[in-house]
């Protein structure tokens, strides 16, 4: 359900942003309902950072705004294999777990609106997820982010674990 995208360009370079829910919450007072509203927004540069922000206001375009500007300071980088993810991987969050798996080029990005949102947006393009337990969308998001900063690259691993791997010669 992810709405609307925008590009912006800043010190960091081009950053895109996706809303991917807003959420409407009513306090019942004496002259009837007051509404406020919540949003959940994605921003990634589609090159290996991604954040994620949430932000709440009595309008929705004041807590879009709020959501865009925790979003950037929530930016984390990825590790990425080409189009893919390098290995898999298991988020969690609350009563939500996600499991991230590597795809073969051309497959895209299997996934539910809020894990697709902030896949796109980290660069990933060949992906195979599966949610288990609650399938709210903060907390999928917030899954997707954990399985997603688990991440490593094969030179880290290499590097901390102090072993020097040559590459295997193929005959």
């Amino acid at each position: 359900m992810a709405e609307e995208l925008r590009m912006s360009s800043g010190p960091e370079g081009a950053l895109e942003d996706t809303v991917i829910k807003v959420f409407r919450c009513a306090k019942v007072v004496k002259g009837g309902r007051r509404f406020s509203f919540g949003a959940m927004v994605a921003v990634g540069d589609r090159a290996g950072r991604v954040g994620i922000g949430y932000g709440k206001a009595r309008e929705v375009p004041k807590a879009v705004e709020k959501a865009i500007k925790d979003a950037r300071k929530s930016m984390n980088r990825v590790s990425l294999n080409g189009q893919t993810i390098p290995h898999q991987s298991m988020g969690k969050f609350g009563a939500t777990k996600i499991t991230l798996i590597p795809a073969s080029p051309g497959t895209g990005v299997i996934a539910g609106a809020g894990a697709r949102a902030v896949l796109e947006l980290a660069g990933v393009h060949d992906v195979l997820t599966k949610v288990y337990g609650s399938t709210t969308t903060k907390n999928v998001v917030k899954a997707t982010m954990n399985g997603l900063l688990k991440l490593r690259d094969p030179q880290s691993i290499r590097e901390l674990r102090g072993v020097n791997v040559e590459p295997v010669k193929r005959w």
